[in-house]
């Protein structure tokens, strides 16, 4: 594998940074240029990389970039960035009682709320994604995530629990078809409607934004850093990614996408970022066990239930973090045919690997070979 000056971002569906598994120090190569230039010219330090990370979202954010004159460093903008991560995560966020979705979710049908921008961004998103995604996107969808096992409603009944014989009932519960189908009333983002800065329902829809908050923020963090003059940078927010510009020897931004693996983490194919955003979804970092069957966490929106098919993870790379981190779930959703498919026909950069009998075989859309070449063309 190629040597780079900074760690990799190891990257797979909501992980976090990571060291790569190959690095070397700017010590010596910057010691080593400056004896060879020293009886031409003065050497010159190149810019340092500043970084900045913290918890967000139950899970952290890393962002590391290029100090340029006049660019503030990484004390000054930490605070920025912490404020724009905190009011997204009082608008959209299921986790807290007090976000403006929290009030939404718990409204009845026929109510119209006044919503925050970010929320009405994003449901601007999911709107679009559901119209394309041939019925299997759908943000409606978190009584069905409890119901079996994974929505936020399911952690605070597990948390509650007491007895490990009643934990363990608790985690091995899978709703009946009944039970599915009597939820059908409260599902679907038909029942969703945007009213200029007002989200609407029809039915007593609860919404659910996790498959592309992170995305979006990581997207606002982008614009923060540009409209700071800051042009090369390597942004992740609960493993959502977005690179540009080059570092300061030269080379790109690297990350390296995970095999799709439960016990270990293993790089699959390192990427370079410039102008580019990866989103993964997969199957090998959520999911539970019932009587005997893996579940995932995965709900397709047309069955109600946790996907089947031999997906193991789909990698998307779009230009901005919020598109690539909703076409990795739907995508995912589709499953490994029916996803490839769509992803050829959009001309989208995707990476599926799929489980077989002899292990894992990865399958790149035409336009992921394009950008990310198996073999690397010649100089």
């Amino acid at each position: 594998m190629t040597l780079v000056a900074e760690p990799l971002l190891s990257f797979s569906p909501r992980k976090r940074l990571a060291p790569g598994p190959a690095f070397f120090a700017w010590g010596a190569v910057y010691g080593a240029a400056c004896l060879a230039a020293a009886l031409l010219t003065a050497c010159q330090r190149p810019p340092p990389v500043e970084r900045l990370s913290g918890p967000t979202m139950g899970s952290t954010f890393h962002i590391s970039y290029v100090q340029a004159p006049g660019t503030p460093q990484a004390a000054a903008l930490l605070p920025q960035v912490q404020d724009l991560l905190a009011r997204l995560d009082r608008a959209v966020s299921t986790y807290r009682p007090d976000s403006d979705l929290a009030r939404f979710n718990a409204a009845p049908a026929g109510a119209c709320l006044d919503m925050p921008a970010e929320a009405i961004a994003l449901a601007r998103h999911a709107q679009q994604l559901a119209a394309q995604g041939e019925g299997a996107y759908d943000i409606t969808l978190l009584p069905v995530l409890d119901a079996w096992g994974f929505g936020p409603r399911a952690a605070t009944a597990r948390q509650a629990l007491t007895s490990a014989s009643a934990l363990a009932a608790a985690q091995h519960a899978t709703p009946t078809p009944d039970a599915l189908e009597r939820l059908r009333p409260r599902i679907g983002q038909r029942h969703l409607r945007i009213d200029g800065a007002r989200l609407c329902k029809d039915a007593p829809i609860q919404i659910d934004f996790n498959s592309i908050a992170a995305g979006y923020a990581v997207d606002g963090i982008a614009e923060l850093l540009t409209a700071q003059g800051i042009a090369s940078y390597l942004i992740e927010v609960t493993g959502e990614i977005r690179g540009a510009g080059r570092k300061p020897d030269g080379a790109p931004w690297r990350v390296a996408i995970e095999a799709p693996l439960d016990s270990q983490r293993q790089a699959q194919k390192i990427v370079p970022l410039d102008g580019l955003s990866l989103s993964t979804s997969g199957d090998y970092r959520h999911y539970r066990e019932a009587g005997g069957q893996r579940l995932s966490h995965m709900i397709d929106a047309r069955t109600l239930r946790p996907v089947t098919h031999r997906l193991a993870a789909v990698t998307v790379a779009t230009p901005s973090a919020l598109q690539a981190d909703g076409l990795s779930t739907l995508l995912m959703a589709l499953g490994p045919q029916q996803g490839f498919d769509y992803a050829v026909r959009h001309n989208l950069a995707a990476l599926f690997v799929t489980r077989t009998a002899q292990g894992f075989d990865s399958r790149p859309t035409p336009a992921f070979e394009a950008r990310f070449p198996s073999t690397p063309p010649k100089d």
